[in-house]
């Protein structure tokens, strides 16, 4: 059995792959769009114009695969409820991952030492998805 995050970015998702790309390193390994659907869409899954957005995507940070689609397409994404948590070896490299998420979206928590890190931050990018960022003490 596998969970995987699977995120709905309501019109933003090629937007929030670049970003993820640029900021994380993300490689995209799959990505349809509602236009290349075998089957026809309904106008509640797929409003006219919208047949260019992003139906079903896959994209790899790390060794974790997530997924992400354009949603029902209907304007902003919500994000609620959970988030985000990335391990990495170094302090330099939380602070890297750090300052790329914050581009655009709020700190809730600066990257710091924590009784529990070495450095430790939460932040929600420019969509939305919060994000914690650990390098183990």
């Amino acid at each position: 059995m596998q969970v995987q995050p699977y995120l709905f970015f309501d019109g933003r998702c090629e937007e929030a792959l670049e970003f993820y790309r640029a900021a994380l390193g993300a490689e995209v390994t799959m990505l349809m769009r509602f236009k290349d659907s075998p089957e026809p869409q309904s106008p509640d899954m797929c409003p006219p114009g919208s047949e260019e957005k992003v139906m079903h995507s896959n994209f790899r940070i790390g060794e974790t695969t997530l997924m992400a689609s354009d949603g029902r397409v209907q304007g902003k994404p919500v994000f609620q409820g959970f988030s985000l948590s990335i391990s990495v070896p170094t302090d330099a490299d939380a602070q890297r991952l750090f300052s790329a998420l914050s581009e655009g979206g709020q700190v809730q928590m600066p990257l710091a030492k924590t009784f529990y890190a070495s450095s430790f931050g939460m932040v929600a990018d420019r969509f939305g998805v919060s994000w914690m960022i650990i390098t183990a003490s």
